[in-house]
């Protein structure tokens, strides 16, 4: 690591530590020619390969201002975009790749906002997915109401009985 001061390209580390809950490392340096310390900063890069060919960093914002559309008119905080964000990256970088193809990202984007709202999930699905007629939405919604009932599980009635003496 070049000193900012001196230029040198020798420096040893003094100190280390984690901060933005384990995304990056800040590390305390001293350079070997100036004696001088200086602080930086190391994150692990996370890039999107668009259809083009062209790679752009990650960014939630951009995530947010995608979802922010399909969630126009609900119920959904900025907070709660914020923190589908976080999920979606979280989500990400879970792969282990440098390099995630953009159609994962939207895939990535779907689970979390299914759970925050599901007109919104269905908003964003169907550009996602280009539904083309009724019969894509119907078929997403049957799904959704498949999966959001209970499988093979009766209603539970409960009786209560008092012992009154």
């Amino acid at each position: 690591m070049r000193c900012p001061f001196c230029r040198e390209d020798d420096s040893r580390v003094v100190d280390s530590r984690t901060v933005d809950d384990g995304a990056a490392i800040r590390r305390r340096r001293e350079c070997a020619a100036c004696g001088r310390r200086f602080t930086t900063a190391e994150t692990a890069s996370l890039l999107i390969a668009k259809r083009s060919g062209a790679l752009e960093p990650f960014s939630r914002a951009k995530v947010v201002s995608g979802v922010r559309k399909a969630c126009q008119g609900r119920p959904v905080s900025e907070d709660d975009l914020a923190l589908l964000a976080q999920k979606v990256e979280d989500a990400l970088r879970a792969t282990g790749t440098a390099e995630i193809p953009a159609m994962e990202v939207g895939l990535a984007i779907l689970g979390p906002l299914r759970e925050l709202d599901e007109v919104a999930y269905l908003r964003f699905a169907s550009v996602y997915r280009s539904f083309d007629t009724l019969d894509d939405f119907e078929a997403e919604i049957a799904l959704l109401r498949a999966e959001g009932e209970p499988t093979g599980q009766e209603p539970t009635t409960t009786s209560h009985s008092s012992n009154r003496s």
